[in-house]
C-alpha cells in the first residue's frame, strides 16, 4: 500500500478526524506505519477512542481509499497526503490540518508557497458585497498579484470571486479552497473562473457543498496564508471565521474599514477594535509583513503605435482616455492594445481598463 493510499485510509476511518490523524502520523512517522501498528501500539496515542482504534486498517476504509485514488486519477487530479513533501508547510502547521488535499489544476502555486509563513494572503468577505468593497478588492488583489503574492480565497460569490479574478487578470496565481469536492464547482457560475485557478479541497470527490463544510474550508484558507484580509462582512460571517482561524494559527489579520453604521462593516470594525491591522492598500500588507516587492519588470522594447500607447498608459486607463492621450481613433488604439496584451506588456482589467504589466 502506498503512503498516499494509507493517508486516505486513515481519512476514511470513522471517528478519527483531522486532529487524531495528525496525532497518529506524528507518533508513528507515516500513515503506512500507523496502519501496520497493532492495537497495543495504537493505544499509546492519546485521545483516540477504542472504537476508532479498532477501525484503523479496516477493509472498508482501505477499499474506499483505492476507489478514491482510481477516480482521482481518471479525473487528472493530484492528491497530497499530510506526509507528502509537497503538502503546504503552512497548512501542516495548524492544529487540524486536512489529512489529504484534493488538487485540481496547476500544482505549482501550492508548491511555491514554501515555509510556515508563505508569500500568500487570504482575501475574504461577504457574498453580497458593496460596490466600494468590490472595487477595493479588485485593486488589492491586482496589486498583490503584481508583486508575486498568491491570493487565496473560497470561490464564493462576491468578494471571493472578485479577488480570484483580479489576481489572475494581473498575471498572478490564485488558490481557491472549496467546501465541497473539487469535482463539484460551487457556485456553478464560477466554473470558467475555476479553470484559471488552482482549486483544492479537504473533501472527497462527490461531497456536496453542505453548510457545515464551510467553517473548516475557511480555516484552510487561513492556514495557507501568512495573513488574511477581511474586506466586508457582519460579525457572524464566514469571513470572521477565517480571521479567528488566522489568529489561532499565529497569522496576521487585516481589516478594511467601512462606513460607520453599515452592517457589512461591523466585522472589519470589530476586528480593528480587537487589534487587527487596518489596511488601505496592498502596500500596507507588504509593510506589515516586511515583504519586499518583486523587482519591476523591464520596459519592453516597442516601436510605433504600440510604444505611443504604452507610454501614454498612466495607471489604469480606459480606451477612450488612451485615444484622447495619443490622438488615435478607436480601431488604431485597439490594434495597438491587442498587440501589447499579446506581448504581455499590458493587462486588461475588468471594466474595459488597461494598465502596464
Amino acid at each position: 500500500m502506498s503512503e498516499l493510499q494509507a493517508c486516505l485510509s486513515l481519512f476514511f476511518t470513522q471517528g478519527l478526524g483531522s486532529v487524531r490523524v495528525k496525532a497518529l502520523l506524528e507518533h508513528f512517522g507515516s500513515a503506512e506505519a500507523a496502519l501496520s501498528a497493532n492495537l497495543t501500539e495504537l493505544r499509546q496515542v492519546r485521545g483516540i477512542e477504542a472504537g476508532s482504534l479498532a477501525a484503523i486498517g479496516a477493509q472498508a476504509s482501505t477499499e474506499r481509499a483505492k476507489t478514491e485514488l482510481a477516480r482521482a486519477e481518471k479525473l487528472g487530479l493530484t492528491l497530497l497526503g499530510l506526509t507528502d513533501a509537497r503538502y503546504p508547510e503552512s497548512l501542516r502547521a495548524i492544529y487540524d490540518p486536512p489529512p489529504v488535499l484534493w488538487v485540481r489544476g496547476d500544482l505549482a502555486p501550492l508548491e511555491n508557497l514554501g515555509g510556515v509563513m508563505p508569500r500568500s494572503i487570504g482575501v475574504v468577505g461577504t457574498r453580497k458585497a458593496s460596490a466600494y468593497a468590490r472595487a477595493f478588492t479588485q485593486k488589492l488583489a491586482h496589486d498583490l498579484a503584481l508583486v508575486g503574492v498568491t491570493v487565496v480565497s473560497g470561490l464564493a460569490r462576491g468578494i471571493d470571486t472578485v479577488a480570484h479574478t483580479a489576481a489572475v487578470e494581473a498575471g498572478g496565481s490564485s488558490i481557491a479552497v472549496l467546501g465541497c469536492g473539487v469535482d463539484t464547482i460551487y457556485p456553478s457560475e464560477n466554473k470558467a473562473l475555476s479553470e484559471r485557478l488552482t482549486v483544492i479541497s479537504a473533501y472527497s470527490l462527490g461531497t456536496p457543498p453542505n453548510s457545515y463544510n464551510f467553517p473548516p474550508r475557511n480555516r484552510i484558507i487561513a492556514g495557507l496564508c501568512s495573513g488574511s484580509v477581511v474586506v466586508e462582512g457582519d460579525t457572524t460571517s464566514g469571513a470572521m471565521i477565517t480571521a479567528v482561524a488566522a489568529l489561532e494559527a499565529g497569522r496576521e489579520v487585516f481589516a478594511v474599514p467601512g462606513r460607520a453604521g453599515d452592517p457589512l462593516a461591523r466585522g472589519p470594525h470589530k476586528l480593528i477594535k480587537e487589534g487587527a491591522t487596518l489596511i488601505e492598500s496592498a502596500a500596507d500588507i507588504l509593510e506589515n509583513l516586511r515583504w519586499v516587492a518583486a523587482p519591476p519588470r523591464p520596459t519592453p522594447e516597442l516601436e510605433g503605435d504600440e510604444a505611443r500607447i504604452y507610454h501614454a498608459l498612466n495607471g489604469e486607463m480606459l480606451l477612450d482616455d488612451l485615444c484622447l492621450a495619443t490622438g488615435f481613433d478607436t480601431p488604431r488604439a485597439t490594434v495597438a492594445l491587442t498587440m501589447l496584451h499579446l506581448r504581455g506588456a499590458i493587462l486588461e482589467l475588468p471594466g474595459g481598463r488597461y494598465c502596464k504589466n
